[in-house]
C-alpha cells in the first residue's frame, strides 16, 4: 500500500469513528471484519479520495450496515 491510500485509510477510520463515537481501533476491526477497508476503501481510493469527507461517511456508514444486516 502507498502512502497515499494509508493516510486516506487513516482519515476516513478517524472520521468513522468521530460519526461513530467509537475508537478508532474499534472502527478499524468493523471495517476489516466486514471486508470494507480491503474490499471497497482501498480498491475505490482513486474515486472516494475525491469526495467530501461528509458523504464518505454517510457512504460507508450505510454499506456498513448492509453488511452487518446480512451477515
Amino acid at each position: 500500500m502507498d502512502y497515499a491510500k494509508l493516510n486516506f485509510a487513516v482519515f476516513i477510520i478517524h472520521q468513522l469513528a468521530q460519526a461513530w463515537h467509537l475508537s478508532p481501533q474499534d472502527v478499524y476491526e468493523r471495517l476489516v471484519k466486514l471486508n470494507v477497508l480491503d474490499g471497497y476503501i482501498l480498491p475505490c481510493y482513486d474515486t472516494l479520495h475525491s469526495l467530501g469527507s461528509q458523504y464518505l461517511v454517510e457512504d460507508i456508514t450505510e454499506l456498513v450496515e448492509e453488511r452487518e444486516a446480512t451477515s
